[in-house]
């Protein structure tokens, strides 16, 4: 796991900190090879500098973020982003998360992708890539 990540996982209350650590491992696993790192204070990792899932513990609980998943077309990444592609779900235990919903998601995550790396360059125009 990244060293920062790590860091970051570490500095939450327990329950939560056992949901991002099963998280950032089945993420490593599931999407080898591609970059991780804390960016706009939160877990998230890239593919070719484009950014793919991430992270973060809200109000709510922690929320798992695809940047691409509203194209995923899966009821389980339930709460769609209202401006860009995104999509995500929210977990308070590790009982909550389904490790087959998570690596389908994953996987899912490699074949739809729209262009955020890009999307200052674009002034806010998404492009699909894959």
């Amino acid at each position: 796991m990244n060293l920062e990540i790590k860091t970051f996982n570490e500095n939450l209350n327990p329950e939560y900190k056992d949901i991002c650590d099963f998280l950032a491992l089945t993420i490593d696993k599931e999407l080898s090879g591609a970059e991780s790192k804390i960016w706009h204070a939160h877990p998230v990792w890239f593919l070719e500098g484009n950014p793919i899932v991430g992270y973060s513990k809200q109000k709510p609980g922690v929320r798992l973020m695809f940047w691409s998943g509203a194209g995923f077309d899966e009821e389980g990444l339930n709460l769609p982003g209202k401006k860009f592609k995104d999509a995500s779900v929210f977990y308070n235990h590790v009982s909550d998360i389904s490790i087959n919903d998570l690596k389908r998601w994953l996987q899912k995550s490699r074949g739809i992708q729209w262009d955020y790396k890009n999307i200052v360059k674009r002034k806010g125009h998404l492009e699909r890539l894959i």
